[in-house]
């Protein structure tokens, strides 16, 4: 959905998945701008659950959850993965919480990220907290990190699009021109994705140094 030029992706919330006629038992997931309470608010009314990650915006339920006895809730999950001249170790806690500040959340999630150059072998560890209307009782543990996985891998698409082709610097605003360059990126990573290419800042460079490159590459020789 198109966001407007005067205003922010908070206000297309809701009008997103009123396009959806039933939602009831979807879990919604959702980066931390979307941390509002007047979104759980709607997302409950219409039956469905969310996972949103809390960040400053949400203060006190950042404040609420960094002060949870995390030493002391079991680590219940663990995966490692390898991508991108990267290794990566996820660890994953998730405790029921009472009265948690923010509405309909059931539990309480920790999920730390150890990073690993392979190049520098510099490593990185984030920590980060999150939230869920879900109950114990109504997804395990594996379900609601495979959930915040699959959320992750679509905000990596929109960090290619951000950082490699600086969408965000566009001075594109009016008319369909925004929405015809999105497609037109989207267009040029899915197409090298399928042609196996992992560094897609890479492969744009070698593709602009030969127009015949790109052709062949959409089969257009």
């Amino acid at each position: 959905m198109d966001v407007s030029e005067k205003t922010n992706e908070i206000t297309c919330f809701q009008p997103l998945p009123d396009t959806v006629a039933d939602l009831a038992g979807t879990v919604i997931t959702a980066d931390a701008m979307h941390t509002q309470r007047e979104h759980a608010a709607y997302l409950l009314g219409r039956k469905a659950h969310y996972i949103v990650i809390v960040k400053g915006n949400q203060k006190h339920l950042r404040r609420q959850l960094t002060s949870l006895p995390w030493k002391d809730i079991p680590l219940l999950g663990r995966t490692k993965q390898t991508s991108h001249g990267r290794s990566e170790i996820r660890r994953i806690k998730v405790a029921t919480v009472k009265n948690l500040l923010f509405p309909g959340a059931r539990q309480a999630i920790q999920i730390k990220r150890r990073r690993t150059d392979r190049k520098t072998g510099k490593t990185t560890i984030t920590t980060v907290c999150a939230v869920t209307s879900l109950t114990a009782e109504q997804a395990t543990c594996a379900q609601i990190a495979a959930l915040i996985r699959g959320h992750w891998t679509i905000e990596a698409r929109h960090h290619v699009r951000d950082t490699t082709f600086t969408e965000d610097a566009s001075q594109l605003r009016t008319g369909n021109a925004p929405r015809t360059m999105a497609t037109w990126r989207n267009l040029a990573i899915g197409a090298l994705k399928l042609n196996g290419t992992t560094n897609i800042a890479a492969a744009l460079r070698r593709n602009a140094r030969d127009p015949r490159r790109p052709l062949a590459l959409l089969g257009l020789t």
